[in-house]
């Protein structure tokens, strides 16, 4: 079983920046592939950044070249910085944690965009 605690969420202005954070607790493997998703009221939830253990990333084009995603192995967390936030990018923002054929979620961290 694996837990994940985000933070990082809030209210920002259109412009602005917000650093999500994400840490894994529980039966972590080595191999394994983090990342963050999101939800708009009514919409479905979409991927918006992975990464892998071996540091491989994959943005959605929507994010491309506003958002960067790390992480920390030691720590077993992973970071999202969003620069330039459009009012487009408010959602619920999960953390997933990947490996062995199982997926675990976060509970959610809401952010808010403000034009």
């Amino acid at each position: 079983q694996v837990h994940l605690v985000e933070s990082g969420g809030g209210l920002v202005q259109a412009g602005g920046s917000l650093i999500l954070s994400c840490a894994a607790s529980g039966s972590i493997f080595s191999t394994n592939t983090m990342g963050w998703y999101r939800q708009a009221p009514g919409k479905q939830r979409e991927l918006v950044a992975i990464i892998t253990s071996g540091r491989m990333r994959n943005y959605a084009d929507s994010v491309k070249g506003r958002f960067t995603i790390s992480r920390d192995n030691a720590k077993n967390a992973v970071y999202l910085q969003m620069n330039s936030l459009k009012s487009e990018d408010t959602a619920v923002y999960y953390c997933k944690y990947a490996t062995e054929g199982h997926d675990y979620w976060g509970q959610g961290t809401q952010v808010t965009v403000s034009s």
